[in-house]
Order: structure tokens, then C-alpha cells, then sequence
């Protein structure tokens, strides 16, 4: 089983680290290089949008939803 992978990224000035599995890295990394985005953005524009959601589950999430 893949383990998960801890980042830290600077999102709308501070610091944050998130864990993810790899392949939601990966998936992520990918959208982010398409749309010409640093992954620091498209995790500050997930961040901005999630509610109540933890930032690890909402980007789950919008990956999710890219995909259907």
C-alpha cells in the first residue's frame, strides 16, 4: 500500500504542509503543468473553495470532480 507522501507549500503567504497519497501527487502536479499553474496555485485556489472540508480531502475531492 502506497504510504503518503507530506509537502510543505507556501499558500497566500504562510506555510502548510498537507499529506497526500502519491498518486493524488502525481494527478496534481499533472493539472497544474496543463493549465501552466505552480501547484502552490492550484492548492491556494482549492484552498479558497473548500468550506469546511480539511485541504487534504478537498483537493481529493477536486481532483475527483476534474476527472467525471
Amino acid at each position: 500500500m502506497a504510504k503518503d507522501l507530506k509537502r510543505s507549500l507556501t499558500i497566500a503567504g504562510h506555510r502548510t504542509s498537507l499529506s497526500l497519497e502519491t498518486e493524488f501527487w502525481d494527478v496534481l502536479r499533472k493539472i497544474a503543468s496543463a493549465e501552466r499553474k505552480s501547484l502552490a496555485t492550484i492548492v491556494g485556489e482549492i484552498d479558497n473553495a473548500r468550506g469546511d472540508r480539511n485541504l487534504s480531502s478537498a483537493i481529493r475531492v477536486w481532483i475527483l470532480k476534474r476527472l467525471v
